[in-house]
């Protein structure tokens, strides 16, 4: 299996725009909180977030993301597992989000881009984020409109995690990695 190293190289390969870099650091970090969390395996937690979205950048539309970059990931060696939670973080795939990895990537996803809207108009950042702040915004539909709220209601659903709870594990994961992400450190 490629190592997380390799996985980075393939990222800043595929993906050359810093707003989707910090997406996809900001991801991994969401994942490996989870991962440490659930006792998985952190590295491949880390690797799934982090590539989820390699191939967006040059492959934006329904049918073609995330199928080029999971047959990227395939001939590259990567496990099944991490193919198949890439594949069912998008919901116009189809595909069933059987494995926890794959219901904590699709969990994750929309939530870790809303958190860091949220954190761009705060003048703390992640610093001091609580998940209250973050339900206040998500009840504002025009805030960050672009993101789904019923993905994020049905990930955390999924997870069977409180709203509240998933929000503030996402928070923490992401503030472990806030200077990674572009924010001061908490």
């Amino acid at each position: 299996m490629p190592s997380y190293e390799d996985a980075l190289t393939l990222l800043h390969e595929w993906t050359k725009t810093d707003s989707l870099r910090r997406h996809a650091y900001a991801v991994e970090a969401a994942m490996g909180y989870y991962a440490r969390s659930f006792g998985e395996d952190e590295v491949l937690w880390r690797i799934a977030g982090l590539l989820h979205d390699m191939d967006y950048e040059k492959h934006q539309t329904l049918d073609e993301h995330p199928y080029v970059g999971v047959g990227v990931l395939r001939e590259a060696g990567y496990p099944e597992e991490v193919l198949d939670a890439i594949m069912g973080h998008a919901p116009h795939t189809g595909a069933s989000r059987t494995t926890l990895m794959a219901k904590t990537l699709f969990a994750v996803d929309e939530l870790a881009g809303f958190i860091t809207a949220v954190a761009y108009v705060r003048p703390t950042g992640l610093e001091g984020m609580k998940p209250k702040s973050v339900t206040k915004k998500l009840k504002d539909k025009a805030f960050a409109a672009a993101v789904s709220r019923e993905d994020i209601r049905e990930g955390a659903e999924d997870l069977g995690i409180e709203m509240s709870e998933h929000i503030a594990n996402v928070i923490a994961g992401m503030q472990a990695d806030a200077t990674r992400l572009g924010f001061s450190a908490s």
